[in-house]
């Protein structure tokens, strides 16, 4: 179901339930390193995977920001870019909206992900905010999108924790986080709420093995208060927050990207899964994902087996896969 279809069939009454000042972030930053010789051989110029289109007629960025944009307006949506990639980024949104954050380097994901959240904080301190990175499969699109309608309504009960999506592991994946599930907090239709035991972010071979039936793959998919994430950053954190506080006032001013430079010129790089959520898992809840196909296009044969598995023929010739 296309994303303009699936915004006219939505209940009202559904709209009408979410938070009004809800937001969205769409991670869009990497540079996608690991797929690079596949892609510049098949487009002939480096491009981050998030910018590429490998079925259909929408980049993975463009999937992301309107799977985003039927929850919350793109006027509440903020995508965050590397200064490499700038102009492609401009170009592929430039139908679409939103307010585009530029960073003046890649320092890992917890500047990733606070220095958009320093956005959405200066317009609305008390939004409720999803995370959505942009290189990653997801399919079919219509259920995920009410997984996370379910996961936006029970992080308004859960107003001290932030929730994260999860799926149930389809094999050994050790490139993936994984959440160890504790005790279930409740039933959403097919979704189950958790919450969360531990975190192991990319376990060894033996790690994942003991880590039992109930666990989930991480998609990394955050939905939680700005005030919740924010008390956690400043807890964790303090260093780099102190600089994005010192940063939020500016936001808007003729001087906005001049102190941003200089604050990223010393901002620690930090990495969100293993600096900050493994030091927390009694502050995050885990929402089990069902009837969603997802992955994590970080490897060309992960895309080669989702495109198989759903029938779909890739753009990119069977070559440049290294896939028959």
């Amino acid at each position: 179901m296309m994303m303009e279809e699936m915004r006219r069939r939505r209940p009202e009454n559904e709209g009408a339930s979410l938070p009004h000042n809800l937001w969205s972030i769409v991670l869009a930053g990497g540079d996608g390193k690991r797929l690079a010789p596949m892609i510049t051989q098949w487009l002939g110029e480096d491009r981050p995977k998030q910018y590429c289109t490998f079925t259909g007629t929408r980049s993975m960025l463009q999937h992301t920001t309107d799977r985003a944009d039927c929850l919350s307006t793109p006027e509440q949506r903020v995508t965050v870019v590397g200064a490499r990639h700038e102009k492609e980024a401009r170009r592929q949104l430039q139908q679409r909206g939103g307010t585009l954050v530029v960073q003046p380097a890649n320092r890992d994901t917890a500047a990733g992900i606070y220095l958009p959240l320093t956005y959405v904080r200066a317009a609305d301190p008390d939004a409720t905010v999803v995370i959505y990175p942009s290189d990653h499969f997801i399919h079919p699109e219509d259920k995920f999108v009410e997984a996370v309608r379910r996961a936006v309504l029970s992080v308004q009960l859960l107003e001290d924790r932030l929730l994260l999506l999860g799926v149930r592991p389809e094999g050994k994946e050790l490139e993936y986080g994984h959440i160890r599930l504790d005790r279930p907090l409740g039933r959403y239709g097919a979704h189950s709420l958790w919450s969360v035991g531990r975190f192991i972010e990319k376990p060894e071979t033996q790690m994942a093995q003991a880590l039992g039936e109930d666990v989930l793959w991480n998609m990394m998919i955050i939905v939680a208060k700005v005030k919740t994430l924010w008390e956690l950053g400043v807890k964790i954190l303090p260093s780099m927050m102190r600089q994005f506080e010192t940063f939020q006032p500016t936001i808007g001013s003729a001087r906005e990207m001049q102190i941003l430079e200089g604050l990223y010129a010393r901002m620690p790089v930090r990495n969100f899964s293993t600096d900050l959520l493994e030091q927390i898992p009694h502050k995050v809840a885990a929402l089990d994902v069902s009837g969603v196909r997802w992955s994590d296009w970080g490897r060309m044969e992960r895309i080669a087996e989702s495109l198989r598995q759903l029938n779909i023929r890739p753009l990119f010739p069977a070559e440049c896969a290294g896939v028959a």
